[in-house]
């Protein structure tokens, strides 16, 4: 005879297993390293600063004519 075993014990451990499974394969998936995401915030901070850099000064008042 074989051993008894607890079904829902069983189940458990699978969906467990399978979620394990899930979250590394999201992992390698969706995740990006801690310097590909400085990265990208710095490539931002940048581009935003030359776009200040560059916005007109519209404060001036209207010249008279």
């Amino acid at each position: 005879m074989g051993d008894i075993v607890n079904l829902s014990k069983y189940r458990k451990q699978r969906r467990r297993t399978e979620q394990v499974k899930q979250a590394a394969e999201n992992r390698v998936k969706f995740g990006r390293s801690k310097s590909d995401r400085t990265r990208t915030r710095t490539e931002q901070d940048r581009r935003s600063q030359e776009l200040e850099g560059k916005r007109r000064d519209d404060s001036r008042p209207d010249e008279p004519g």
